[in-house]
């Protein structure tokens, strides 16, 4: 595996709560402050700001100051970990199908 696995556990640990995903939903295609997304899930700022500190630690959201608010949205580097992950599972697999699915064919020829 490429990536460090305390990156891939963080990354991992972050996307189990539902909140934290409904977050990166939120802030998916653009910057939002935190009273703004909490305002959207209808969750308390503290709590927000709880599963920021969260993903920004698992490098999944980043943020900025802008005045007086700080604004959030998905770091896309970061989702690559979890990505990475997975993609290691598909070679493998679809050459396994394909290995199936020729043995298959050589059966029903016969």
């Amino acid at each position: 595996m490429s990536e460090p696995a305390g990156e891939l556990d963080r990354t991992f640990h972050a996307l189990a709560d539902p909140n934290r995903r409904a977050i990166l939903s939120v802030v998916r295609n653009k910057r939002c402050a935190v009273g703004e997304i909490a305002d959207m899930l209808g969750l308390s700022q503290q709590i927000v700001s709880h599963h920021l500190k969260v993903l920004r630690a698992a490098g999944l959201v980043t943020g900025a100051r802008s005045g007086t608010r700080h604004l959030f949205v998905v770091r896309v580097e970061g989702l690559a970990v979890g990505k990475g992950f997975f993609e290691d599972f598909w070679p493998e697999r679809l050459s396994a199908l394909k290995r199936a699915v020729e043995s298959s064919a050589r059966s029903s020829d016969g």
